[in-house]
């Protein structure tokens, strides 16, 4: 195991290890090399400091300058393993927290697994893929998810939590709702046969050239999100400046359709079920029955575009305040990226700038989707 301490040479910087490429040092690094190591780690860090994160892949952080003055774990230990699924023609994979999200998507594609293909190209760790409960192009990962391995911060317990415990919902979980510890592991179940999930999506529908509900091989569907996620500038490539962020800085907000009400006619609005911005739902038509259910005299919920309120409160692509390194990606209105030399600082600067221009003009305040360590937003 890596250990980086307080006493060693100089700290380490923690924008080297994330994709937006911002953040100050750690005082310390610890990088397990197994599965036991990791949970024998964290328990003695527990048991002696009180600052403590953990790191993945870091697709989804974003580091203040000043850095963090406590214990970064990375999960880096990797590995899939095949275990039988619930029924024939189903396939179970047990796969290591450190294992690269898309290694993993590939692994399926390449075994003709049906499931997590439209999720192709995401960056960071499986472990962290069901705290964030990662989804794109009509799939989600708690539609595959079976259970996680966790180790439980205030009980130090190592136990299996299945999927219906996580609390899943648009972009959250338990873990996002407070429940301390580290994912360890996580198993999926896919459907076998070469054929992909039935298309949910308008905008990956009209690039594969099929219907919405039609099924294409899983490696189609891959290419074709691949495709669309690099226009995007949403696949990590060096020779790209606009695949230097953290992802979608903001999650698009859910809200009352009493308050959806009150925006423009044009400003796209779905059923929360639903990942689908072409599915716009006119004012003064009711929402579809498939919603979720809900408490007895709640509100209907829609879900609204972030893009499209960055958009219109007048920030364009490519927008970045006079003199900083971080901007709005040229490609995808939703991504904060570092032009090239950007401090995070420049990068909390132009958030709150976006959220200050999105709610002066809806009324609305924007939440950050990475995890922000040394600031709040």
């Amino acid at each position: 195991m890596v250990d980086q301490d307080r006493a060693g040479s100089p700290r380490q910087s923690l924008a080297a290890l994330t994709t937006l490429r911002v953040g100050g040092p750690a005082a310390r690094i610890l990088a397990p090399d197994t599965t036991a190591e990791l949970v024998d780690a964290a328990l003695g860090i527990w048991g002696e400091v009180d600052e403590w994160i953990v790191l993945g892949g870091g697709s989804n952080v974003v580091v203040a300058d000043e850095g963090f003055d406590g214990t970064v774990l990375r999960t880096a230990v990797r590995g899939i393993a095949e275990v039988p699924g619930s029924a024939p023609g189903r396939v179970r994979l047990r796969v290591e927290a450190g294992t690269p999200w898309d290694d993993l998507v590939a692994y399926t594609v390449e075994r003709g697994l049906a499931g997590i293909e439209a999720l192709s190209g995401i960056p960071g760790s499986t472990g962290a893929a069901p705290i964030q409960n990662i989804g794109a192009y009509g799939q989600e990962v708690g539609a595959t998810l079976v259970a996680v391995d966790f180790l439980d911060y205030l009980s130090g317990a190592h136990e299996r939590l299945a999927a219906g415990e996580l609390e899943l919902g648009y972009r959250t979980s338990v873990f996002k709702r407070g429940r301390q510890g580290i994912v360890t592991a996580a198993e999926f179940e896919l459907v076998a046969g070469g054929l992909g999930a039935p298309v949910a999506y308008t905008q990956l529908a009209r690039s594969l050239e099929v219907a919405i509900g039609d099924r294409v091989p899983v490696l189609d569907v891959r290419e074709a999100v691949l495709e669309l996620r690099r226009s995007k500038g949403m696949v990590l490539d060096e020779a790209d400046p606009d695949s230097r962020s953290a992802g979608s800085f903001f999650t698009n907000p859910i809200v009352s359709e009493r308050f959806a009400r009150t925006l423009p006619d044009a400003a796209p609005r779905w059923p929360v079920r639903s990942e689908d911005p072409d599915l716009v739902l006119p004012l003064g038509v009711d929402l579809p029955a498939e919603l979720p259910e809900r408490l007895p005299g709640e509100a209907p919920q829609v879900k609204l575009s972030a893009a499209w309120l960055i958009e219109h409160a007048g920030i364009t692509r490519g927008f970045a305040l006079p003199g900083s390194r971080a901007g709005i990606s040229g490609k995808h209105s939703l991504a904060i990226v570092n032009r090239g030399g950007a401090t995070a600082a420049e990068v909390v600067e132009l958030a709150r700038y976006v959220q200050a221009m999105v709610q002066g003009e809806f009324g609305l305040l924007l939440h950050p989707e990475p995890v922000l360590v040394g600031f709040s937003l």
